[in-house]
Formats: structure tokens, sequence, C-alpha cells
């Protein structure tokens, strides 16, 4: 098929009729919803049972940008039934409920194990785009192919894609704080290049990697050096010498805010620094662009951990980058277990949980301490509440309080 072809967009289909919401519902409410955290959460986030008390943070779990992609994606398998379902990679970073999607029937385009290619899909089929949105390159090739999409993209990640398509349109440089390999981060560095070609981007992962960055718009340095150590993480003809002059900082929604707020104030301060105080406007730009739901999430967090608490759970899967961030919180104050459900709590005295400093899944032995404690439990944004219900079930069970017993202390 030419790519200058020109094709009829498929006729847009409503997915959110009466009929098809009232399937969804009950559909999401089976496989997700939980009566026990729903009702834990009424009655302040804490139960005690079997000398150990949870505290549940206040704001935890699906955020509204991830139920409307769950949502579009089961409305568009029960809409487009006997037509072919793709998505993607994954529609939110969360293996059991990347497995429940896999599990109705729709396949994978891209990630670590696609199930056929973007090549693949014909105009009958339709394509899911993730929460994480997609890069324009992709898009593209879904519109010259002429399939039906359905486009569950955040609306925060559509606000930061506002932004740096901005920052191309005044020939200012994106630095964008994220994770380069991300699919929300190469959606966005897409949307920084412009229609005309002239935009560019840089991606900063950390502080570091910042303070790098602001040493050479002050003063210069190795030009290759610079491009061997970021290499990926950049546009293509993105010359630094060219394209650190005026700069405009954006980043992943789920980053933390601290430390997106402290790459704004570094980068600033060096262009301060290269052309003046008064010249800093022509330089440099700025805009807000964390998700609320992740900043709620990291705030909630930070309150639990101002209370007394003996270890912390944080639950959700290991590629999530929200999630990561609330477990590195939590690694800052007392010992804390990034598990991704609760099959990872083994016994009182094993746990296997994913280690921040190793990026992988380690063994804790002695995990659970005796006699009275108190557990802190918060999970990601795309983390549902049933596998929360399942760790609390687990944590009193290993304490030998039955389900029977923990739902009578409510």
């Amino acid at each position: 098929m030419s790519l200058t072809t020109a094709i009829p967009l498929p006729k847009k289909v409503n997915l959110r009729t009466p009929e098809v919401l009232q399937t969804v519902e009950a559909q999401v409410e089976e496989h997700y919803r939980s009566k026990l955290v729903e009702k834990i959460r009424s009655q302040g986030g804490r139960i005690s049972a079997g000398g150990i008390t949870v505290r549940l943070a206040k704001e935890f779990g699906f955020c509204y940008g991830v139920e409307r992609a769950i949502d579009l994606a089961y409305a568009a398998r029960k809409v487009f039934q006997g037509r072919r379902l793709f998505i993607l990679g994954e529609i939110i970073h969360n293996p059991e409920v990347n497995d429940q999607i896999r599990a109705m029937g729709i396949k994978t385009l891209t990630g670590p194990n696609p199930e056929a290619r973007v090549e693949d899909v014909t105009n009958e089929d339709v394509v899911i785009i993730p929460a994480f949105g997609a890069e324009v390159s992709t898009m593209e090739k879904l519109k010259q192919i002429g399939c039906q999409t359905v486009d569950t993209t955040c609306g925060d990640v559509m606000s930061v894609w506002k932004r740096v398509r901005q920052y191309a349109s005044e020939s200012v440089t994106s630095i964008i704080h994220g994770k380069a390999w991300h699919e929300e981060t190469k959606a966005t560095s897409s949307r920084a290049l412009a229609a005309n070609g002239n935009g560019h981007y840089f991606v900063v992962f950390n502080l570091a990697e910042t303070d790098y960055v602001c040493d050479y718009i002050r003063q210069g340095g190795n030009k290759q050096e610079l491009l061997e150590k970021f290499k990926g993480a950049y546009s293509p003809g993105f010359d630094p010498d060219l394209h650190l002059q005026a700069v405009g900082v954006a980043n992943q929604t789920t980053m933390l805010r601290g430390e997106t707020e402290e790459v704004q104030r570094r980068i600033s301060q060096a262009m301060v620094d290269r052309h003046g105080v008064e010249n800093l406007a022509k330089h440099f730009r700025v805009f807000d662009t964390i998700c609320g739901a992740t900043q709620d999430r990291q705030d909630a967090l930070e309150k639990l951990l101002n209370e007394p608490l003996d270890l912390l759970l944080v639950i959700g899967g290991y590629n999530s980058s929200n999630t990561s961030h609330l477990a590195e919180m939590g690694e800052i104050k007392l010992p804390t277990y990034f598990i991704k459900n609760s099959s990872k709590m083994a016994s009182e005295t094993k746990i296997v949980h994913f280690s921040m400093a190793k990026h992988t899944e380690i063994e804790t032995e002695n995990w659970l301490p005796k006699g009275i404690l108190t557990v802190g439990i918060t999970a990601g944004a795309s983390c549902p509440n049933n596998l929360i219900e399942e760790t609390i079930r687990r944590l009193f069970e290993l304490r030998g309080v039955s389900a029977e017993q923990l739902l009578g202390h409510i």
C-alpha cells in the first residue's frame, strides 16, 4: 500500500453508550474492585487484628486515567465483536491487568513479547492506544493502514505534548525529565520534533545527568562525550552547542515532583549563569506538567511516612514508574518491600520483592517482625484494589488471622 494513497478515516464509534457502560462496569467490578478495601478506606484507612495494624495511604491505586483506559479497552472488546483487536504494548504497567486484557483476546503489537506486528494490522482491525500514548510515527502508520483506533491516552500526558509542541514552534529544545526508554517519554519526545522537523529534545533521567548538562550549558565541553553519554536520549541531528541555547523543561508525568522541580531550578540557574538573569526569558521556559494523581499518591505516602510505622508494602508492577517512585520514598525512611502481588509474601520469614538498587527481584529473610506491628500499605496508580485486598488478607493470614476474623474487625 502506498503511503501517499488517500485513505478515508474510519467512522467514529461511540463506546460509551449506556448498554456498553453497564456491561463494562460490571466486568471491571468483578475483575478489579474490592469491597474490603473500600470498607477499610471508609473507616479511616486503618484495620487491626492479631497484633498487626494496617495503615492505608489516603490516596492509592487506580487513578482516573487508568480507569478510563481499562474501561475503553473493555468497551472495545464488547463493541467490536468478531473483529481482531490489538494493543500497542501494555494498557498500563500492571501484569495482572495486562494478563486480563490478553485473556480477552486482545493481542499486543509492541513491547517485550509482541504477539503480532503493526505490519500485520489491516483496515478491518481495531488497535487500542494505551494510556501512555504512542509515538507519532506509529500513529501515522495506523492512519495509513486505515484501521479503527481506540485512543486511551491520559489527558495529563496530552497536556505535556501540548507544551513540547509549543517549545518546538518557538525553536526551543525540550529537556524532558524522564526515562528515555519509557513508552510515555518516547511518545512525548516524538511530539517535540514538530511537523517542520526543526524541533529537538533531550532526556535527563536524574539530577546527576541534569548537572552534566548544566555544566555544558555554562561552559561548553566535549560534544562527542555528551552525545555518547546520552545516546538514545536526544533527537536526530541534536547539536548541544546549538540546541542548548534555548530550552524548555517538560517531564514524564509520573516522575517525582520534587526532583522535576529541582531539574527545573538547576537548568534555570545554568541559563542565568551563562546568559544573565535579564536574558533568562529568552533562553528558558517551564510549565508544571506533573500528573495530579501521581502527586496525590506521593503526598499521601509522605504523610503516612510521618506516622509511626514498622515497615511499608508498596504494591504494583515493577515497570511502573509512579509505583517505583513510591518505593523510593519509602526506602529512605524505613524497611520497604515493593511487591507485584500477595504471592510474593511467601511466609513470615521470607518475602520476594523488587530491589530499586539492583533492578531485580531479591529475597529477604525475617522481614515480618514479631510482636505488635504497624504496616503501611500503598499502591501505584496502575494497581487494582483486588490486589491490595489480597495483600492485606495475606499479611493477616501470616499472623494466623482468617478472612472471617478479619471481616469481623471492620
